[in-house]
């Protein structure tokens, strides 16, 4: 027999991320001159507060209901970033993008955010409607399209760090239902054709490769050819989608592969994250003593660059404490998908995991410079509104899976 209840390692692991996040952008805000950090940490609160109501009300929708309501969120959702095309607004470092709706000067929120969300839910019942999990990159194509058409509105705005969450979350839910890997590397290798067409060397060196795993693995003909000649394809037109791309994009690529060449421009974020993760040493230099915070040299130590922060306050082993944190996070969140009582909600928690380890790996990884900086926040650390309440939203569904899981097994005991 087991105990029904609220999942109280998934609130604890929740909360043990949440409370250092205040904390670090409380720091954030002190610097010896007014930034835009200053009391950005009260704000979060309130947004944490509005996600907990939130996450509390979804928390009483049965999964059954969700599930019939998915098409209409997934049709809004894509509505709201059709419209935010048309009359989205920047903020912050993204001022060139079309990422918010505002109404009279004031924003209300990045619609990307719950797009998210939804097309986790969209796939989710989607994959859990199949009798068996794709075997074929053709059959790979309705999730492809549930996946590509938020992908790529958001793309447009553009908004190339959200756009490849949206990749984690289509890759990691398919892993996760059992598709296969070489498959997933086949449904993945036009993007990774479009990474290393840059070096004719390097594109040059995959083609031969994708040829080869082609031959080896065998499928259909047509497939095969068509598979092949995406990936030719990508190597063709990355010129013309380099040439797309903004400009400051293009620099955050060429600062990400040089940071010297632009040491004082778009090189600064990522020198700066870097003397500031160095600087913190072993243990840091202690709770608001950071100084490349403190003079305000690290940029936007609020959101993207949050995390550099905790490091040179909290050092190595901060860093070391965080990131076994956000381990026992995903720890409990697959723990809840394998004891899920049904498909959907097993495959949605699933995609809730491949949503935040996405943002943790890229957040992360742009910070100690493993990756280019693409302005994804940090879940529970970075300050922002629409991403935090998401979250929580998505810890509410959560929850929610994990209490229909233990009143299953409390009836059948």
């Amino acid at each position: 027999m087991r105990r029904t209840g609220i999942d109280r390692p998934l609130l604890l692991a929740v909360a043990a991320l949440i409370l250092p996040g205040i904390a670090t952008l409380y720091s954030a805000g002190q610097t010896d001159f007014p930034t835009i950090a200053a009391g950005i940490w009260q704000r979060q609160i309130i947004w944490i507060a509005i996600g907990v109501v939130g996450a509390a009300v979804i928390f009483r929708v049965p999964y059954r209901l969700l599930e019939w309501l998915t098409p209409f969120l997934y049709v809004a959702s894509v509505a709201l970033l059709l419209a935010t095309l048309v009359v989205g607004t920047g903020a912050g470092t993204a001022a060139g993008t079309k990422s918010w709706i505002a109404i009279a000067g004031v924003r209300l929120g990045q619609p990307a955010e719950l797009a998210k969300l939804a097309t986790i839910l969209m796939l989710a019942r989607h994959l859990a409607s199949r009798r068996h999990q794709p075997r074929s990159a053709f059959e790979l194509l309705p999730s492809g399209i549930i996946v590509g058409i938020p992908l790529l509105l958001v793309g447009l705005q553009p908004d190339l760090g959200s756009a490849l969450v949206f990749l984690g979350i289509f890759f990691s839910m398919l892993f996760w239902v059992g598709v296969s890997p070489w498959l997933l590397l086949l449904a993945a290798s036009p993007i990774i054709s479009l990474i290393l067409a840059f070096s004719t060397g390097l594109w040059g060196a995959w083609i031969v490769l994708i040829t080869v795993l082609l031959l080896w693995l065998r499928p259909y003909i047509l497939e095969a050819l068509v598979m092949w000649g995406m990936n030719v394809l990508m190597g063709v037109v990355a010129l013309r989608l380099w040439m797309g791309l903004a400009s400051y994009q293009q620099n955050r690529i060429l600062s990400f592969l040089n940071p010297e060449i632009d040491p004082r421009a778009t090189g600064w974020n990522v020198i700066q994250a870097k003397v500031a993760i160095g600087s913190g040493g072993l243990l840091g230099k202690g709770f608001l003593e950071g100084t490349q915070k403190r003079l305000a040299f690290l940029p936007s130590q609020h959101t993207d660059f949050v995390y550099p922060v905790l490091a040179e306050e909290f050092g190595f082993l901060g860093v070391v404490v965080s990131l076994f944190l956000f381990a026992m996070f995903f720890f409990v969140l697959i723990r809840v998908a394998r004891h899920a009582v049904d498909t959907f909600s097993c495959v949605v928690v699933a995609g809730i995991a491949g949503l935040m380890l996405t943002h943790v790996v890229v957040n992360v990884g742009m910070s100690v410079r493993l990756m280019p900086v693409t302005g994804i926040p940090l879940p529970f650390y970075s300050y922002g509104g629409s991403f935090m309440v998401i979250c929580l939203l998505c810890i509410g569904l959560t929850l929610r899976v994990a209490w229909d899981s233990r009143l299953g097994g409390y009836l059948e005991g």
